[in-house]
């Protein structure tokens, strides 16, 4: 058939974006999203415009492959059947609830699609599930809202907290909020509503309350979080011992007792380590707590865990410049929120193709693949694939097993050559000179500066 060998041109030629699409149809089937809307949306209905078309529009956006989401309309008004109105009164409206099951959704199926491609990085702990936690601000919009116009400030249309999964790398939940200024600290008691027996919880000195690490003991769970000095009550126990060293610095230990305001008690330790740089605050040690037994972590470990866990800062940066998760011109909470949440859909998706090249190519090969280079051949691909290979023919991803699905990507795998995707990190930043100011002189000739300095060597 003409259409099996378009397809098989596409997948020789940009095999990354198959995998994408492929991956991007099994975790975002209509059918199944919109099941999704309609069992977690608790205010909104669906009349004619499905939750699943908006998801479609805002996914080509957050990928860049449309600039915008009127962009996005406009290329598919005929399809949709609604006027554009009709679609930014959905999303600004879109209740953060139902933006995060999506997340949600796509990361518990395409977790097991990377399982049965064998694509999952290194256990960081043998035996217990690592989950690390950060949050994320998101940037000001424009101020286009009328609320805004008569504003200077800038205008924050909310924050999430957001927990990766480092052997999956995926994101396996997002806790957003409409109130730029609420307390990332406010969302804890939600993050505890969904902590398991056996998980590690790694996460910065801004998570680290009494109620937050108590939580977590009681639902089975442990942690790894760097204290904050001023949010607990603690008491330190014995001596500081010596435990060896670790890539930044000399380690130490020290057991202690945490106590909360009902007198009830946690042991644990506190690894710290003596730096052997100062941080960017000009601290030369940094104290992390644990309530991990030292039979399954010693400290040498535990300070390693934590000093990984700027992969979600790694995940975060792939955010801002690889996917356009961020939409300025989204005012309305909801709506940037929405986007946010799509974006970190098209990050698991991203997270898919990864993992597949990590089950032919080794995990090290792939650690130099660049994602912004793999999401711009996605972006610069896919308008023209989706033009060749009509939409209907990629439906026979969505209701395939995760075992059939996954054979498909490794396959593919084997045909991207990792050379055209290899990052290339700047050196060292070069201290810049004193600028003149440019109040008397208002331009200077390039050519002129270049043919002195020739002249002068």
């Amino acid at each position: 058939m003409v259409l099996d060998a378009i397809f098989e041109r596409f997948a020789e030629q940009s095999p990354v974006t198959v995998m994408a699409r492929a991956a991007l149809e099994h975790a975002l089937s209509p059918r199944a999203i919109d099941a999704l809307f309609e069992e977690v949306a608790e205010r909104q209905y669906t009349r004619t415009l499905l939750f699943s078309t908006v998801v479609d529009l805002m996914s080509t956006v957050v990928c860049k492959v449309r600039p915008a989401l009127h962009a996005a309309f406009q290329a598919n008004a005929e399809s949709i059947g609604v006027s554009l109105r009709a679609v930014y009164d959905k999303i600004d409206r879109l209740e953060p609830g139902v933006s995060a099951g999506l997340v949600r959704h796509t990361a518990r199926t395409l977790g097991p699609v990377i399982t049965a491609m064998g694509g999952e990085r290194v256990a960081w702990l043998p035996g217990y599930p690592v989950k690390i936690l950060d949050g994320n601000h998101l940037a000001g919009t424009e101020h286009r809202l009328k609320e805004l116009r008569t504003v200077g400030a800038g205008a924050l249309p909310g924050h999430a907290l957001v927990v990766l999964d480092p052997q999956a790398m995926l994101v396996t939940d997002v806790f957003p909020c409409e109130d730029g200024h609420a307390q990332e600290r406010s969302l804890l008691d939600r993050v505890l509503e969904t902590i398991r027996s056996g998980e590690v919880w790694i996460a910065d000195r801004n998570f680290c309350t009494t109620g937050f690490l108590f939580g977590i003991a009681r639902r089975g769970g442990h942690f790894v979080i760097r204290q904050h000095q001023s949010t607990l009550h603690i008491e330190l126990i014995g001596q500081r011992r010596a435990s060896g060293r670790a890539e930044t610095g000399s380690v130490f230990e020290q057991e202690v007792r945490l106590s909360d305001e009902d007198g009830e008690a946690l042991k644990g330790r506190r690894i710290t380590v003596a730096l052997d740089k100062p941080t960017r605050d000009g601290e030369d040690e940094i104290h992390i707590l644990t309530d991990l037994a030292a039979g399954v972590a010693d400290a040498v470990t535990i300070a390693e865990l934590y000093r990984k866990r700027w992969t979600v800062e790694s995940a975060f940066g792939e955010l801002a410049t690889c996917l356009d998760g961020e939409v300025n011109t989204l005012g309305y909470p909801k709506a940037a929120l929405f986007a946010f949440c799509v974006a970190l859909v098209a990050y698991n998706v991203l997270g898919v193709v990864k993992a597949a090249l990590r089950s032919v190519h080794g995990a090290g090969a792939v650690e130099v693949v660049s994602g912004y280079y793999l999401a711009d051949e996605i972006a610069g691909t896919h308008r023209g694939m989706m033009i060749a290979i009509p939409e209907d023919e990629w439906t026979v991803f969505a209701d395939l097993s995760a075992s059939a699905l996954g054979g498909m990507p490794k396959g593919l795998a084997a045909k991207v050559r990792l050379s055209t995707l290899r990052k290339h990190p700047r050196g060292p930043k070069r201290l810049q000179p004193k600028r003149e100011s440019g109040a008397k002189i208002k331009h200077v000739s390039t050519a002129r500066l270049l043919r002195s300095r020739k002249m002068r060597t």
